[in-house]
């Protein structure tokens, strides 16, 4: 049968996969931070306080005197092409693209700032996207990262007249292969040190601890991430939890806390990894490597080290090839 004179063309079907990671400014300057800010602190999924409460102080305190510092932050880690954090999620994209091949068509987005979920899901349908894995890169679940994106993906939906089939990633915090990827990643940053660390700490990002007794899962599964990954190691490794923001009670200890206390106890030399965190960002170059390793030695370290995330490494990319492969089974062979 002739198609209509009406009917518009269309692309032939496609399976799509998105990787989502949290976001980043546009540029190091105040005014794209406070862009951006805006934007994450007015997602009631990170801030669970109420509108009329919290939105006087967002746009009355923190957006007018948070950005300038932030964007200093910033400045320290940006590179050539940009944000560590877009960049190393864009190279993960290609990376997976490359090893997927014809069998999907990879993307990435960021649940703040550019480029957006709805965008991309948009573009990939406009390509011919009509399955498509949303795959949060974030092991641990929280409501304020895994949830907020499933969100996201769902107002976009909510949009569209011919909507996708949608598969999301679920956490992997306790993954076999995940854990090991972390474990020799660690190992070989250690091998590579000119020192023998006396500590290792796996630093996650914090989290009110209201959260928990909300019914979030992600402090515990971050506790059993590290515990898994010092079992991997043959060694003890300390958990923490950095970014805290706020007066609210977050979970402890505080990763600065931590490593202020480290020295006292005859624990001169150390390490500290994020498992948490799919890429190098922010949090890890400035906050751990930079902030981090001024702490530890002004309270008499000796030896600091900051071992990189996975980022966009060959490990990396096997292991999740494997994790998109196992949520695409049945869509592709």
């Amino acid at each position: 049968m002739d198609k209509p004179d009406f009917h518009p063309d269309m692309a032939p079907p496609k399976i799509g996969i998105l990787l989502v990671n949290l976001g980043t400014p546009d540029a190091p300057t105040p005014r794209a931070v406070r862009r951006y800010l805006a934007e994450f602190l007015s997602d009631r999924r990170v801030v669970e306080l109420p509108r009329v409460a919290w939105k006087p102080l967002l746009y009355g305190v923190i957006l007018n005197t948070r950005p300038r510092r932030s964007a200093k932050a910033y400045a320290k880690v940006w590179t050539d092409r940009g944000s560590p954090l877009a960049v190393i999620t864009e190279d993960q994209a290609t990376g997976l693209q490359d090893r997927i091949g014809d069998a999907a068509q990879v993307s990435h987005a960021m649940r703040y700032g550019r480029p957006g979920i709805g965008y991309r899901l948009d573009r990939m349908k406009e390509a011919g996207c009509e399955r498509i894995l949303v795959a949060p890169l974030y092991p641990q679940y929280s409501g304020a990262t895994t949830a907020s994106v499933i969100d996201d993906v769902a107002a976009a939906l909510a949009k569209m007249r011919w909507q996708p089939a949608i598969r999301t990633l679920p956490p992997y915090y306790d993954d076999p292969l995940y854990i090991d990827t972390v474990a020799a990643s660690v190992r070989s940053g250690i091998e590579q040190l000119d020192f023998e660390p006396q500590a290792l700490v796996a630093s996650f990002h914090g989290m009110p601890r209201r959260t928990l007794e909300l019914g979030d899962p992600y402090h515990c599964q971050c506790q059993k991430t590290a515990r898994l990954i010092g079992e991997a190691l043959g060694k003890p490794v300390f958990i923490a939890f950095q970014s805290r923001f706020g007066r609210a009670k977050w979970f402890e200890p505080a990763t600065s806390d931590l490593l202020a206390a480290l020295p006292q106890k005859e624990l001169k030399s150390v390490a500290v990894f994020a498992p948490g965190f799919a890429a190098d960002c922010l949090e890890t170059l400035e906050e751990l490597a930079m902030e981090g390793r001024d702490i530890f030695l002004e309270a008499g370290g000796a030896d600091f080290a900051y071992l990189s995330c996975l980022n966009d490494s060959e490990a990396a990319m096997a292991m999740l090839e494997t994790l998109v492969r196992r949520e695409i089974a049945g869509w592709v062979d």
